[in-house]
């Protein structure tokens, strides 16, 4: 497939379908399918297949996706499994009436954390084979200029043109509590309440971060080549080498995750010279960045924790 992207003329299209461990920002796998395979139901079948290679005993608890997994093939290969899963679901005709149903109702809406509202309901679709557990999502939306334009009350002025027909002017009143909101509905056959639910869903942004880092930090964005198989296995070592480095640096800093753009200079950027003395083999690094001090002691803990690895390996 060509891509349409005007930046990249003549370069191939590209979809990746891309398998996380959520917020740890580890990836277990990646797909890379022509440009015209981006829906959800082309990552169904190396998501099973990676699942039933690794076993029941490290099954994931909940499987989590956007609007592109939110149908029947997918949660009915969970239900089939036994897992448990939060999918978004796209506003259909269905869908949307189901909100405006939500919405005459004057109770029912929760507090679901960040500014949401939410309110729990069921619904079952033509193309699906089961009634599911959905929780409505809502929140206030600022008015566009646009909007705000057209509900300006504007004064007729009035004309010396006695043949004109009269005209009058209608002012629109509009309570001070009405709100437009925007929506969001999930379905999950998890138990929990609309908070958790919600929180849950919330958290997946982690795994856009990670996205938007390996395309502009490692490279993903740059395959050029027409052969799916070398675009595959290059995903895949990056991939790797991500996890690899992510892994690394939660060894030294392991208080919060380290983008590569920062982690890198830091970490990355040394002189390095290896010493032969006393049977013995030594790397001795020197930082050439102006937090060399900071990268010193991380380095430091790092060493201190391979050592003890290798202490306790032969037990």
């Amino acid at each position: 497939m060509r891509g349409y992207n005007p930046k990249k003329p003549g370069r191939p299209s590209h979809a990746y379908h891309i398998y996380f461990v959520g917020s740890a920002r580890v990836v277990l796998d990646v797909e890379v399918r022509p440009g015209n395979q981006t829906a959800g139901c082309y990552s169904q079948p190396g998501l099973w297949e990676m699942l039933d290679d690794l076993g029941r005993s490290l099954w994931p608890k909940l499987i989590r996706g956007d609007v592109g997994c939110g149908n029947e093939s997918m949660m009915h290969g969970c239900e089939e499994r036994g897992l448990t899963y939060l999918f978004k679901v796209a506003q259909s005709r269905p869908v949307k009436s189901l909100v405006n149903e939500l919405e005459k109702q004057a109770t029912g809406w929760v507090d679901a954390g960040a500014g949401w509202e939410g309110c729990d309901s069921t619904l079952k679709l033509k193309t699906w084979t089961a009634k599911r557990r959905v929780v409505v999502l809502r929140r206030p939306r600022r008015r566009s200029a646009r909007e705000e334009k057209e509900r300006k009350v504007k004064a007729l002025p009035e004309t010396a043109d006695a043949g004109r027909q009269g005209q009058f002017a209608f002012l629109e009143i509009v309570d001070k509590d009405c709100r437009l909101y925007e929506y969001a509905v999930l379905v999950t056959n998890l138990t929990d309440s609309i908070l958790g639910v919600a929180q849950l869903y919330r958290e997946r942004a982690d795994c856009e971060n990670v996205i938007d880092e390996l395309k502009n930090q490692w490279g993903w964005s740059g395959f050029t080549t027409k052969d799916l198989k070398r675009s595959r296995i290059m995903a895949r070592v990056v991939c790797q080498v991500y996890n690899w480095w992510n892994v690394y640096c939660r060894l030294a800093i392991p208080d919060k995750h380290a983008e590569a753009i920062s982690s890198r200079p830091l970490l990355w950027d040394a002189i390095g010279r290896l010493v032969c003395t006393s049977g013995q083999r030594l790397l001795r690094l020197s930082s050439v960045n102006a937090r060399g001090e900071q990268a010193k002691r991380m380095m430091r803990e790092i060493s201190d924790f391979l050592r003890g690895v290798v202490s306790t390996a032969p037990q």
